[in-house]
């Protein structure tokens, strides 16, 4: 009677050892091939173990990485679409588009796209405003440029208006250069984008109380052509506040615009021209730095132009239904998606969903 030949399988780690257990004789030449056979796939298991654990991950589990992220790979077509619809869907409504722009990714386990990154697509929503408000910007410029030459810089409403855009944009980059460093790094933690985000709705909340508190004492809003210097620099200074990811651009300029008495679509309409200088300088500023890692490949600033000019088109709708809501509408939803969110990251956080730093 032959050799009987015994092959047990027994679980180590994530690969299976074979092993070929012979009672008896000397294995015949059959058996010496079979036997050749099992120890070769044994060493094809033994040898995918040592490989790194990024190859053998399947691709749902991989983090997807972003020009101008740490780890600079090629971002797909895909990535792009996504975070330029996000970037145009939340850079107007007042629900933050740097949190959307730090948590979407997150949650897709792709790699944080970085704000280098994020201030260079908001050059497409830059140029959904001026594409949405061409004529008021226009006729705005040209009083603007008027008065200097006619030496009467404040001669009307539209040329104080240019004024006021300047002196507006001027605390944002004061504190976006002294404060970069945190802007880029401290600031991005999920816990301070949360606390951010449910902080504003707060204050757009008592804003919103302000504003009924106005309406039952018959006391009129302002529309645009009632902004004031003062209403200019109060909404100005509030817009530093954008620096924060997660507090929303939008959100604090048309809250303090609330509360300087302003109707909540003139509110939103100074906003979103007050925008223009700070958007504008942060993107070109931040390709030119950044301009190595953004635009590294061909493929990486196909991506930057996909997300741009994706976020240009969605960003223009997002104007127009958001002056539309506001006509007829409080803020009180944008408000509720705000804590709603804020809420959830939290959870998030505390469950190990997400990690708090990028």
């Amino acid at each position: 009677m032959g050799p009987l030949s015994v092959v047990r399988s027994r679980g180590q780690g994530a690969v299976s050892r074979l092993e070929t257990i012979n009672y008896g004789k000397k294995p015949s030449g059959l058996e010496e091939i079979i036997q050749s056979s099992m120890s070769a796939h044994v060493e094809t298991h033994r040898s995918q173990a040592m490989l790194p654990q990024a190859i053998l991950v399947h691709p749902v589990g991989r983090r997807h990485h972003w020009p101008g992220s740490t780890n600079q790979n090629v971002m797909t077509f895909l990535h792009a679409l996504v975070l330029g619809i996000v970037q145009g869907l939340t850079e107007f409504l007042p629900v933050s588009s740097s949190a959307h722009l730090r948590i979407v990714p997150a949650l897709l386990r792709w790699d944080d796209p970085g704000p280098a990154f994020s201030a260079v697509i908001q050059i497409g929503t830059l140029v959904a405003v001026l594409a949405y408000f061409r004529d008021d910007i226009g006729r705005i410029a040209r009083a603007w440029g008027a008065g200097i030459a006619n030496r009467q810089p404040l001669a009307n409403l539209d040329a104080r208006m240019g004024w006021m855009m300047i002196v507006g944009t001027i605390p944002i980059v004061v504190c976006g250069l002294a404060f970069k460093k945190q802007i880029d790094t401290d600031w991005r933690s999920l816990y301070v984008i949360a606390a951010a985000m449910i902080g504003l709705a707060a204050v757009l909340a008592l804003a919103e109380a302000w504003v009924r508190w106005h309406a039952r004492r018959g006391i009129p809003r302002k529309r645009l052509d009632g902004v004031t210097w003062r209403d200019g620099v109060a909404t100005g200074l509030a817009q530093a506040l954008a620096l924060v990811p997660g507090s929303s651009r939008s959100g604090v300029t048309i809250t303090a615009g609330l509360f300087c008495g302003l109707e909540r679509e003139a509110a939103a309409r100074f906003s979103f021209l007050l925008s223009l200088p700070s958007v504008f300088a942060a993107g070109v500023y931040e390709l030119y730095k950044d301009r190595d890692v953004l635009v590294a490949t061909r493929d990486d600033a196909l991506a930057l132009v996909v997300a741009t000019v994706v976020s240009a088109v969605v960003g223009y709708l997002s104007i127009a239904l958001l002056l539309r809501y506001l006509k007829s509408h409080t803020t009180w939803v944008f408000i509720a998606y705000r804590l709603a969110l804020g809420g959830s990251i939290l959870w998030w956080l505390y469950r190990g969903t997400l990690a708090a730093e990028a």
